[in-house]
């Protein structure tokens, strides 16, 4: 087996395949992208997949404003107006359910989730696809919002739970980091604002000594004292105080932002003395409505709950989703994908191949749902004898920081679907961590919040996640 002993995951927000790798390898017969045929149709008007020869502030953060995320917009979606019929999915209602949100009284324009980004548009996530492997059968777990596919990338399961806003918290279900502390594996999240993955009930009596701001990875990665298992969670909100703006790539958040993220977490570890036993995945959630023209195969159902009235039981997966994967043990110009079975078949990837992945690495024991144990690990695709891939020795995205009205901007919008429910989540957290299980507090569906701005929001979420954490900051000591 390789000699890995530390796994990096950064996983970004609502974004398709073909939106952001789907001209990756634009001749290639082989690569699962576009061939600019594709479109989908509105009444007569028929929208093609498009996208510009430069790429400006605005284009950066097509589609404007976000697409439906909701599972009733995803079936729109996959399956037009037939609805999910058990029937494969067309992919053909992109642009007609885009076409129906509301947008202060205004019809959108359906093209918007046409769009796509070309390798020049964003070199650092194409430069490190080419430079060691990309997976185009990554899918996201479930057809569903952020909350069900980021809990199913931790857990195995959304425990029956489609929309962001139902979940009982904090989420119940057994978690890859409690394994990982279970049996003396070393991990941690590293985060920017407020880490969605707090809300997992069965970490709460660890995440004093586990949870750090971003910083701390690239302190940690230049030590070489990255722990076994490392997730990193984008910034969500926009910080006035700080003069930051999310850099989840979001829609309609700036992609530029995030390919600086992407840079930053690259080359902390391609320069860290930990690199030549380190496995880093770059994927995202979810699809967030952006047009994919693959439809989502068959999936085993991870655990038979269904918590959701149009009685869901997670047997399909989402939409492919980028993933890309890198190690000094992968092939440069790869195309990562599962290992078919003796007839052919090939079960994709998803989310839970990062749980499978890492529990074969580490030897974690057996499954944390039906799911994950049907998921192909990542293990395959470290091919080489040796660790002797290096890839570039750093990848460079624009630093040029947030004007002041972009930020005011995203400040004064109204949140989007996972904005408003970290929100809320927060403010459902104890003020401070749980220090025995007696202290814990049922599960329960956080109150909805009126955040009129993404702004207000910011200030109670982060506040409620540096109390709970003891984290002293400038923002917690303006709004408590």
């Amino acid at each position: 087996m390789v000699d890995i002993e530390h796994v990096v995951v950064l996983m970004l927000e609502n974004r398709s395949f073909d939106c952001m790798l789907g001209r990756l390898y634009p001749n290639d017969p082989d690569y699962r992208g576009l061939t600019l045929n594709e479109s989908n149709q509105v009444g007569s008007s028929v929208y093609g997949v498009w996208t510009d020869s430069s790429i400006t502030a605005h284009d950066a953060c097509i589609p404007d404003p976000d697409p439906g995320e909701f599972f009733t917009d995803m079936n729109l979606q996959l399956f037009g107006a037939a609805g999910r019929n058990g029937q494969a999915a067309t992919m053909c209602g992109f642009a007609q359910n885009y076409a129906t949100q509301p947008a202060g009284g205004d019809v959108l324009a359906p093209a918007a989730v046409m769009h796509y980004f070309t390798p020049e548009q964003v070199p650092v996530i194409s430069t490190l696809a080419k430079a060691f492997g990309v997976c185009d059968s990554w899918h996201a777990s479930a057809p569903c919002q952020t909350w069900p596919n980021r809990f199913f990338a931790h857990t195995g399961t959304s425990l029956g739970y489609v929309d962001n806003k139902t979940f009982r918290i904090p989420f119940e279900a057994p978690s890859l980091f409690r394994r990982l502390e279970d049996l003396n594996k070393s991990w941690r999240v590293y985060f920017h604002d407020m880490p969605q993955s707090l809300l997992l009930k069965d970490i709460w009596l660890y995440a004093l000594s586990h949870y750090r701001l971003f910083d701390q990875f690239l302190a940690d990665a230049h030590t070489g004292s990255l722990p076994a298992y490392s997730f990193i969670e984008p910034r969500y909100f926009t910080d006035l105080f700080k003069s930051f703006i999310p850099n989840d790539e979001h829609p309609p958040h700036n992609v530029l932002y995030g390919e600086q993220l992407i840079a930053a977490v690259y080359n902390a570890v391609r320069s860290s003395p930990c690199w030549k036993k380190t496995l880093l995945i770059i994927t995202y959630d979810e699809h967030g409505g952006c047009y994919d023209h693959v439809a989502p195969p068959k999936a085993t159902p991870p655990d038979g709950l269904i918590a959701n009235p149009l009685k869901f039981d997670f047997d399909t997966y989402g939409v492919r989703v980028p993933a890309v994967i890198i190690s000094p043990y992968i092939p440069p110009g790869s195309k990562i994908r599962p290992v078919p079975a003796a007839d052919g078949s090939a079960t994709p990837f998803d989310h839970t191949s990062i749980i499978k992945t890492v529990r074969e690495l580490f030897a974690l024991g057996g499954k944390l749902t039906a799911r994950d144990e049907a998921a192909p690990s990542l293990l395959s695709a470290l091919s080489l004898a040796a660790p002797n891939n290096d890839g570039p020795p750093s990848v460079q995205a624009a630093l040029v920081p947030p004007p002041v009205d972009q930020q005011l901007t995203r400040a004064a919008a109204t949140p989007n679907g996972m904005q408003g429910s970290l929100a809320a989540a927060a403010a459902a957290l104890p003020s401070s961590a749980p220090a025995a299980p007696e202290e814990i507090p049922e599960s329960a569906t956080p109150l909805p919040l009126v955040n009129s701005t993404v702004a207000t929001a910011a200030a109670g979420a982060t506040t409620r996640t540096n109390l709970f954490l003891g984290i002293w900051s400038e923002v917690s000591t303006l709004f408590t």
